[in-house]
């Protein structure tokens, strides 16, 4: 089957289409990235308004170059939360109202579940069961992933998300929006200067918080004359530290649950640096490590839809309440039969 995936809780507009068989068939993202740099951040109601104003076109969008017809589709997916709620229920309005028109089930999806199975859109997905390490601008989890439904959190932050840490930071040093990304590349231009904490590893446990490192980077930049090459060395120490806080956390967990397999996902996943210091991780350990490619580890239809679509053939449904929740626990998900 068919089924259409819908993703507006934040500032990308994502649609897809995915075949239970077949795979991904297309996907197509539209970023408001450009309109909210000026704000040096995400405008809710903006957000919104371009969600309404691009949700349409891209469904049409995506059915065409999938040469398929509406009569195909046997399924819509959509994000219910968390995120912003007022471009959430544009999705889950839109889904809600197609499902009802067309005559096929609608399936409410939780964004970080999406990310979680992001992974398996590849060729070569991983085997259940696995850890995931969700790192995103609202979410730093790691998860113990049986099956799709079945996910057990062994640690969380207790305070900034790491993305949120790489953006609050990258407005210290003056960077544009979107800060992780701007961090990252000035990165690139530092080197091995300045020391900083890796939070809570000196400490039992699986819990994250970044906002003590925030505080340090902020210390630091107060210390130094905050020439370029004083903000690129800053930039470095920052992305090294959190890259290697989360690495000895995931290894941690690799060793608590004696798995061998190792997934990272949402945004955040896209670090270049995140990415090398876990993979060098794994080898040590002899796990494996999946990532999605880049385009997946943003926002997306495509992991709304694979989602939907595991949901939608265990069976289940939603009913014809508009889902929208801001905050969504991932531990409230249902579990899939």
């Amino acid at each position: 089957m068919y089924i259409l995936g819908i993703e507006t809780s934040c500032d990308e507009t994502g649609v897809a289409i995915y075949h239970e068989k077949l795979g991904l068939i297309h996907h197509v993202l539209y970023s408001q990235i450009s309109m909210h740099r000026e704000y040096g951040g995400v405008v809710p109601e903006l957000a919104s308004r371009d969600h309404i104003r691009k949700l349409i076109p891209l469904i049409k969008e995506a059915l065409n170059a999938s040469q398929l017809q509406v009569s195909d589709i046997s399924g819509i997916a959509y994000t219910a939360g968390p995120g912003l709620v007022g471009a959430i229920l544009v999705g889950a309005a839109t889904a809600r109202s197609l499902a009802w028109t067309w005559n096929i089930p609608a399936i409410a999806v939780h964004h970080m579940e999406g990310h979680l199975l992001s992974p398996m859109l590849e060729a070569n997905p991983p085997a259940y069961p696995f850890i995931a390490l969700l790192i995103s601008g609202g979410h730093t989890l790691l998860v113990k992933v049986t099956q799709v439904g079945h996910y057990q959190i062994l640690g969380e932050s207790l305070d900034d998300a790491a993305g949120e840490a790489f953006d609050k930071t990258a407005k210290m040093l003056g960077l544009e929006y979107p800060g992780g990304p701007m961090l990252s590349q000035l990165a690139t231009q530092g080197v091995a200067r300045f020391k900083f904490p890796r939070p809570m590893t000196d400490r039992p446990g699986l819990d994250f918080s970044f906002s003590g490192l925030k505080t340090f980077t902020m210390n630091k930049l107060h210390e130094t004359a905050q020439t370029p090459q004083d903000k690129a060395d800053i930039a470095y120490a920052f992305q090294q530290a959190v890259a290697e806080t989360l690495s000895i956390k995931c290894k941690r967990a690799l060793e608590a649950t004696q798995l061998k397999t190792l997934v990272v996902a949402g945004g955040v996943s896209a670090n270049q640096q995140i990415r090398a210091t876990l993979t060098a991780m794994t080898l040590k350990v002899g796990a494996n490590i999946y990532f999605p490619r880049p385009e997946f580890c943003t926002d997306n239809g495509a992991m709304i839809a694979y989602a939907g679509c595991q949901r939608l053939l265990a069976g289940e449904h939603s009913n014809l309440e508009i889902i929208a929740k801001p905050r969504w626990p991932i531990s409230e998900i249902s579990t899939a039969q």
